[in-house]
C-alpha cells in the first residue's frame, strides 16, 4: 500500500531535494566572493596607505658622460597621477662627481604642515640612503647638489590627488676630476749650495737663528750650543784654551746696524728754488733741510753690479717760509709767509737698479 503511493508522489515533489542542493550550492559561492572581494579591498587599503600609488616603482640607469636633464613627466605642463619614477645617475669614473641644478620653473602639489607628504622629488646618496633633500611646492627651487661618489638616485612620486605644474627639470652635470697636486721639487741641502749662492741665500736672514736653522734644519740648536763650546788652539808651542761667550758679541745686533745704518734716511740740505723749480721767488731760508736716503750698499745682492739707496716710504711735509716776489710793474717787492712741501723719505732700501728699470 505504502509503495503504490510513493509512486504515486507528484514530479515537482521528487525534486524538491535537488533545488534545495543547488540553494546550499549557490549561498556558498555567495559567501565566497564576498569574502574574496572583501580581502583585496583591505589589501588595496593597505598598499594605498603605504605609498599612495598604484603603479610599481621603476628605476633608470642614466649614464652620465656630459651635460643632461632629469624632469617630471610632460614638463613644464600637469604630472600624471599616481607615478613613481627613479633615476639612477652613473658618472663614467669613480672619482667623478655629479652636479644637480633645479631648473627655476619648480611646482609640485604644497605640503602639510610643512611635511612633504604626497607629491614630491627627493635626491638620495645610494651608499648609505642618506636622503640629501625632498621638495615640493613652489614657493623655494631647490638649490644645487653634489654626489659624494659618482652614484646619485632622484626619485619622483606623486598620488591620486592635485597634481600641479610645471613639475620640476634638473640639470646635470659631471664635475672634473680633481687633479692630483705635483710634486714639489726636491730641495738641494744647503751644504750643497755653490759659495755664491750661499752666500746671497744667507745674506737675507735677518738673525743668526734664522742662519742656522737654513743651514741644518733638525739640529740648527745643537749647532748655535757647539758655537759656544769651549775650544784649544795651538798658539806657538803651547795650547790656548779659548772659549766663546754669549753675550759677549752680539752678531744679530751686528747685522742689524749694517742694515739700519747703510742705507738710512739722513738730513739733507735743499735750495728751495732748485727743489720747488721756482725760478720767479725768492725764499727765505734759501735752504732747508729735508730727510733723503742716503749711505752705500756694499752688501746688496752679488747678481745686482749697481745696488742704489732708494726710497721705500715717501712723505710731504710742509714749511713755513718768507717768499719775495717782485710786483707787476716795478712796484716793489710782494712779502708773503707761504707754506712749501717738500718730499722727506721715510724709510729706505738697497735696491737693485736693474729691477727699477
Amino acid at each position: 500500500m505504502l509503495s503504490a503511493y510513493k509512486h504515486r508522489q507528484p514530479p515537482f515533489i521528487q525534486m524538491i531535494p535537488l533545488l534545495l542542493l543547488i540553494l546550499i550550492s549557490s549561498l556558498h559561492q555567495h559567501e565566497s566572493v564576498a569574502e574574496s572581494s572583501l580581502v583585496s579591498k583591505i589589501h588595496h587599503a593597505s598598499t594605498k596607505q603605504q605609498n599612495g600609488v598604484h603603479e610599481s616603482q621603476h628605476e633608470k640607469v642614466v649614464s652620465v658622460t656630459g651635460d643632461g636633464i632629469i624632469q617630471s613627466p610632460d614638463f613644464p605642463n600637469t604630472y600624471p597621477r599616481n607615478t613613481v619614477i627613479v633615476w639612477r645617475l652613473v658618472a663614467v669614473t669613480e672619482s667623478s662627481r655629479i652636479q644637480l641644478t633645479f631648473d627655476p620653473r619648480f611646482g609640485l602639489e604644497d605640503a602639510e604642515n610643512s611635511i612633504c607628504k604626497y607629491d614630491y622629488v627627493e635626491v638620495e646618496e645610494p651608499v648609505g640612503g642618506i636622503v640629501l633633500g625632498r621638495w615640493c611646492g613652489s614657493e623655494m627651487v631647490p638649490g644645487p647638489q653634489v654626489s659624494k661618489g659618482n652614484q646619485i638616485l632622484i626619485r619622483f612620486v606623486s598620488d591620486e590627488y592635485f597634481p600641479s605644474d610645471p613639475g620640476f627639470c634638473i640639470h646635470y652635470s659631471l664635475l672634473q676630476q680633481r687633479q692630483s697636486e705635483p710634486e714639489a721639487p726636491a730641495v738641494m741641502p744647503a751644504w750643497m749650495q755653490g759659495v755664491d749662492a750661499l752666500s746671497e741665500a744667507v745674506a737675507g736672514f735677518s738673525t743668526m737663528e734664522e742662519v742656522m736653522k737654513y743651514l741644518e734644519p733638525d739640529r740648527w740648536q745643537v749647532d748655535m750650543e757647539d758655537l759656544y763650546k769651549p775650544t784649544w788652539q795651538v798658539v806657538g808651542k803651547s795650547f790656548f784654551h779659548q772659549k766663546k761667550s754669549r753675550g759677549v758679541v752680539d752678531l744679530n745686533l751686528l747685522r742689524e746696524e749694517v742694515r739700519l745704518y747703510s742705507c738710512t734716511p739722513r738730513n739733507f740740505s735743499v735750495s728751495l728754488r732748485e727743489e720747488l723749480k721756482r725760478t720767479d721767488a725768492i725764499f727765505w731760508p734759501s735752504c732747508l733741510l729735508v730727510k733723503r736716503c742716503g749711505g752705500n750698499c756694499a752688501c746688496c745682492s752679488h747678481n745686482c753690479y749697481d745696488c742704489q739707496c732708494s726710497p721705500t716710504k715717501v712723505a710731504k711735509k710742509y714749511h713755513e717760509v718768507l717768499m719775495l716776489k717782485h710786483r707787476a710793474g716795478g712796484r716793489g717787492l710782494q712779502k708773503t709767509l707761504t707754506d712749501v712741501h717738500l718730499e722727506h723719505h721715510e724709510e729706505c732700501s738697497c735696491v737693485c737698479k736693474n729691477d727699477s728699470d
